[in-house]
């Protein structure tokens, strides 16, 4: 087992417990921006960084990462750990190559692919078994959230997404309806859910917002209760923007 302990992401005085700050690539990058980036990225931070690029460019990242004594996260994997499924990683393969963390049942996920809550639990309990932390991600709709059915989705998909482990995991919350698009829910939505997600899982789990996270808005999310880090899209590929976050 290589997994992370969620001790080791305490800081080093007082035992407090740092933000974690998720960069979430998708379908982004190649060697050369990888190179520039890395060029203008803040080399230290008393927070969690966590890097999710690319399958291709896993190592790549890899390499640049070990010296700001930062994380290594892939965006999926599969639910086996080995066998004829062609285009597939598994747990194992990313364990392989250093990988810590693993994104699982992003909405992107979720819409493009078709992967449904019980997916992202055999994805997650594969994970676990492996030695990988999953950040699973869970959120609603706009129309969910419209008819006041948001709490009641989202406390679903953690039910069916989450397995039974003592290993503590780490929940992204990402209202659907902000992925992309530039909207942030308020404050008080975010407290709202946090709130009930920190419940649902007695508060042995740490519990990140994704939604359009950017430098105008990370200080204040950071801020609020429950809140214990941000899953960054966009803004985490433009090296300044990703170094205001984390400051």
């Amino acid at each position: 087992m290589n997994q992370l302990p969620m001790n080791q992401l305490e800081t080093a005085s007082g035992g407090k417990m740092s933000k974690i700050i998720v960069a979430n690539w998708k379908m982004n990058g190649s060697n050369a921006f990888i190179n520039t980036f890395f060029q203008k990225l803040t080399p230290k931070s008393p927070h969690k960084v966590v890097f999710c690029p690319p399958y291709p460019y896993l190592s790549v990242v890899s390499s640049h990462i070990k010296e700001y004594h930062y994380y290594l996260g892939a965006q999926d994997c599969h639910t086996n750990n080995a066998g004829a499924f062609t285009g597939d990683i598994s747990a194992e393969m990313l364990i392989d190559i250093g990988c810590q963390y693993v994104i699982l049942g992003h909405s992107e996920r979720r819409q493009h692919h078709q992967e449904t809550s019980d997916i992202v639990f055999k994805k997650s309990q594969m994970a676990i078994h492996t030695g990988l932390t999953p950040i699973i991600c869970v959120g609603e709709t706009l129309n969910d959230r419209n008819t006041k059915n948001h709490l009641d989705v989202v406390k679903q998909q953690l039910i069916q997404s989450i397995p039974q482990t003592t290993t503590p995991l780490i929940i992204a919350y990402e209202p659907v309806w902000a992925i992309g698009t530039g909207l942030t829910a308020t404050l008080s939505d975010i407290v709202e859910m946090h709130q009930m997600i920190t419940t649902h899982c007695q508060h042995k789990d740490k519990v990140l917002y994704g939604g359009s996270v950017t430098t105008d808005n990370a200080s204040e999310i950071l801020s609020q209760p429950n809140v214990d880090g941000v899953l960054v899209g966009g803004a985490s590929l433009k090296p300044e923007m990703l170094n205001t976050i984390i400051e």
